[in-house]
């Protein structure tokens, strides 16, 4: 008799628990989301609104995209928080989790490149400065992004793990080799010239190559922050 009743116990209690701990999981994803969205979502439309009433739409055109993007995600955040009670949705988050994996390292891809060009060849940068070629860019970055999209959707629905793992760290590994070669082309160009050297415009010159370098240099941890992010929200229980 005692045996049996252990028995029939003991799979309340593991119900029970499991019960528990996913209460607990939906409640930190309800805090994490809603922080996500409380502070994101003002901040870079507060952005957007800097660049736009500003007189550098075309400088920042690459910044704008990105904000653009990290909007979407911090909506990608609701929707996410509302599909913890409507799983109709799940598909719709799903697709927009594209837009973290692809759209923000791609577009902070492109600004590093960007700052690259304009320290190792500047040449070449003002070659290609005028706004079409960053229109041009911006465009087959969108694309590929919402490609993305819709292979994150395939993938996760159709189950197909394995996929979404290669195509996950394939792509993280070519943004972080574009970044860190950027990072160090970057360095070494600032080194070749040291602070104070000539006059005052071989100091106005170092000051912009400094700033190349703290904007790839704040990117590339930005990636991994934003990796981890994403294998933890994707691959939850």
């Amino acid at each position: 008799m005692n045996n049996s009743t252990v028995n029939f116990t003991t799979p309340e209690t593991s119900t029970n628990s499991t019960t528990q701990s996913t209460a607990i999981i939906n409640s930190l994803d309800i805090c994490l989301f809603s922080i996500s969205f409380l502070f994101g979502f003002p901040t870079h439309s507060y952005v957007i609104w800097l660049i736009i009433t500003g007189s550098g739409v075309a400088s920042e055109f690459f910044n704008l995209n990105l904000s653009v993007c990290d909007i979407g995600t911090c909506l990608n955040t609701v929707l996410s928080l509302l599909s913890l009670f409507f799983s109709s949705l799940t598909k719709t988050t799903i697709f927009l989790q594209g837009l973290c994996i692809t759209g923000r390292p791609l577009f902070q891809c492109l600004i590093c490149v960007e700052c690259y060009l304009a320290v190792v060849h500047p040449v070449t940068f003002l070659k290609y400065k005028p706004l079409r070629y960053r229109v041009i860019c911006c465009t087959a970055a969108w694309i590929i992004t919402f490609g993305s999209c819709l292979c994150c959707m395939f993938s996760l629905i159709s189950s197909d793990h394995r996929a979404f793992t290669w195509f996950y760290t394939l792509q993280f590994l070519l943004f972080l080799s574009i970044q860190l070669f950027c990072l160090v082309a970057v360095l070494r160009a600032l080194k070749q010239s040291g602070p104070g050297e000539g006059g005052r415009e071989r100091k106005e010159e170092n000051h912009m190559k400094k700033r190349a370098f703290y904007i790839i240099l704040i990117s590339t941890p930005v990636l991994y922050l934003n990796r981890a992010g994403n294998l933890s929200c994707l691959f939850s229980p």
